[in-house]
């Protein structure tokens, strides 16, 4: 038996799609995490993603050896581990946005009495970054982490409302399904609802995304002058008269705008010191 040394010959490079393809295929997995159930299994995973139960198992064994996620004694299921906290509390202290949008929050949470949020755009989708809770004792409160469509609630429509039209229309082309009896999914009254929502620059819900809440929300606009995200007040709907609501829209439009500015400012000055 013989053999041959490497040593100078150039090895042929791994095919780029495959380790792209095995990359994305994790990046799934981890993304069911951040807007499911606490605890998803083999096959759930499986039938989500259109993945065999052995791929499936190799990702998992991988994320738990690595702390993304981590399992619990009697619980049959993964769920995220130490490590994605971390990852998430990192993304969160450097996330720009939130540093400049939690005074005004705070603040717009102390004008109006009710909770205040912060979303940011993943994909096609948004979730809930930051809260200021109301200090009433009958208040809404949001799940932090959670994924939720654009198209249910003021701050999905505000953000879908300032897309770049390719991206506004693939979501448009999806199946619109129904959080509530309010959501919107007729595909044509959706348009009706935007094309309002980006003539005033805000957008207004009232039980679209969850029965008995109320929302006002403005987009989130960056240094780039794209839309990141949203910011609203939210409250029990019987709060959310037409005399409030009038006056949420001045305060949410004029808080988006700070922030932007804000933001704007963050940015050049760090740039100015490299």
């Amino acid at each position: 038996m013989t053999t041959k040394s490497t040593a100078g010959r150039k090895l042929a490079p791994a095919n780029d799609n495959t380790g792209t393809e095995a990359a994305a295929r994790v990046a799934d997995v981890l993304l069911l995490f951040a807007g499911g159930p606490r605890y998803l299994g083999v096959s759930a995973i499986s039938r989500e993603l259109g993945l065999s139960k052995a791929v499936v198992f190799r990702i998992l064994q991988s994320l738990v050896s690595r702390e993304l996620l981590a399992t619990d004694p009697g619980v049959n299921g993964y769920r995220l581990g130490q490590a994605a906290a971390a990852l998430g509390a990192s993304a969160l202290r450097r996330f720009d946005a939130r540093t400049v949008a939690t005074p005004i929050l705070r603040r717009l949470r102390d004008e109006t009495g009710e909770t205040t949020t912060l979303s940011g755009l993943v994909g096609d989708e948004r979730v809930y970054l930051d809260q200021f809770e109301s200090p009433r004792e009958i208040k809404m409160t949001v799940d932090i982490g959670r994924r939720f469509p654009l198209h249910a609630g003021s701050s999905g429509k505000v953000i879908l409302a300032f897309l770049p039209e390719d991206r506004q229309e693939s979501v448009l082309r999806r199946t619109l399904e129904p959080l509530t009896d309010k959501t919107i999914t007729d595909v044509d009254a959706l348009r009706t609802a935007l094309a309002e929502t980006a003539r005033e620059g805000v957008a207004v819900s009232l039980g679209e995304r969850q029965a008995g809440a109320g929302s006002v929300a403005a987009p989130l606009f960056g240094p780039d002058g794209e839309v990141h995200g949203s910011i609203s007040i939210c409250g029990p709907q019987y709060r959310f008269t037409p005399e409030a609501i009038d006056r949420y829209r001045g305060l949410i439009r004029a808080a988006s705008e700070e922030i932007r500015d804000n933001w704007t400012w963050l940015r050049d000055s760090e740039a100015g010191s490299a």
